[in-house]
């Protein structure tokens, strides 16, 4: 567990944030987080649920603005873990799924001209193209679908399941897969009939 995040007075990690918080509040854009590369300072008890419910210590935090004040310095490390950086620190947190939630769909135009947008729980835009691609991966298992959009630096959301609903009634045939156009690019969503 990292111990300047949690028993310094104030913590470094504290500090940087709320540098970081200043900045975004002047509408700057977000932190160059994938520049940052700051001593690994271990674990801290933070969860992101399924849900997109984030937690700290077992509980949820409450407040909208400190959710999304987390979300602008999380980072996906190489080996797939999940940190949370400032420029003087870098810690764990755990991350069931993916750490955000598609929660909005918009739709401009029709056929291979559509853009499809997506709205994230934590205020995120997106717009699916190819740098932010719709993917669908399948419980091997039971064969239940996961829809995901990639967000930014290999962040993804979970498409929310109302949303998920709105985009396979989107879905048109091309050849054998089942798919939607967004920005010229087609993205498969399974198997056709």
């Amino acid at each position: 567990m990292s111990q300047s995040f949690l028993q310094t007075d104030p913590p470094q990690m504290l500090r940087g944030l709320a540098e970081i918080q200043a900045d975004f509040a002047k509408g700057r854009r977000l932190p160059p987080v994938e520049k940052w590369n700051p001593p690994h300072c271990g674990p801290i008890p933070m969860r992101i649920a399924r849900d997109g419910t984030w937690h700290y210590m077992g509980t949820p935090i409450a407040r909208p603005a400190m959710v999304r004040l987390f979300s602008t310095i999380l980072r996906r490390e190489a080996d797939g873990s999940h940190v949370l950086v400032t420029p003087v620190e870098r810690v764990g947190i755990e991350v069931e799924d993916a750490p955000f939630v598609a929660v909005q769909m918009d739709v401009a135009g029709e056929g291979e001209a559509q853009t499809l947008s997506f709205l994230t729980s934590v205020g995120d835009s997106v717009v699916a193209d190819a740098a932010h691609p719709i993917r669908v991966e399948e419980d091997p298992e039971t064969g239940e679908p996961s829809p995901y959009v990639r967000v930014r630096g290999g962040l993804d959301a979970l498409i929310a399941r109302p949303v998920y609903y709105e985009l396979a009634d989107l879905a048109v045939e091309r050849g054998d897969d089942l798919g939607v156009w967004s920005s010229g690019i087609f993205f498969r969503l399974g198997q056709g009939a």
